[in-house]
């Protein structure tokens, strides 16, 4: 097993998204990219923490690449938002790769320069691509958001089409049911 950790938004949409990948093991949402040591969501929602809201995937590369991730990661958020995604507003939203590996860096940097010479998007790529240092998983209330709260308002209006959307461009990668 490997793992990949990365930041596009709230962490609530982007665990939704990867948990029906096939060959993800696990999808823990937490913090990353910060000054501070074991901060709280509400410390992080202040914007002083310098962390990012972030997912560590556990996957098993035997069936889904590092690179199949990062097209996932790149094709399910904004990638040209600096600390942005919708509604959500502040460094703790930003576009973010945190490699654990020199592999996962020259992948993400050769996939983000790609991208931005393609013209895929009108503006440039600002994710942010870094080692991960440290990785804090976000309180338990927070795992699984989306699967234990499907009806709630956020996770109907938000999340719900960002991962029916998912699932139609990605039927290829998902889990069997």
């Amino acid at each position: 097993m490997k793992q990949a950790t990365f930041g596009s938004g709230c962490f609530w949409c982007t665990e939704a998204v990867f948990q029906d990948v096939a060959g993800v093991e696990s999808v823990v949402s937490g913090y990353t990219g910060g000054h501070i040591k074991n901060p709280a969501y509400r410390e992080v929602c202040s914007g002083r923490t310098g962390h990012a809201e972030v997912v560590q995937i556990t996957y098993d590369p035997d069936v889904v690449s590092f690179d199949e991730l990062l097209e996932i990661f790149w094709k399910t958020h904004d990638p040209t938002t600096l600390n942005r995604q919708g509604a959500d507003v502040g460094t703790q939203y930003r576009s973010a790769v945190f490699y654990h590996d020199e592999e996962q860096q020259q992948l993400a940097e050769a996939y983000k320069h790609k991208l931005n010479e393609s013209g895929a998007f009108n503006d440039p790529v600002v994710t942010e691509i870094n080692p991960l240092e440290v990785f804090y998983p976000a309180e338990e209330y927070h795992q699984n958001y989306y699967k234990n709260n499907p009806e709630q308002g956020y996770c109907s209006f938000v999340i719900r089409p960002k991962v029916d959307k998912f699932k139609q461009v990605f039927s290829e990668k998902l889990k069997a049911v």
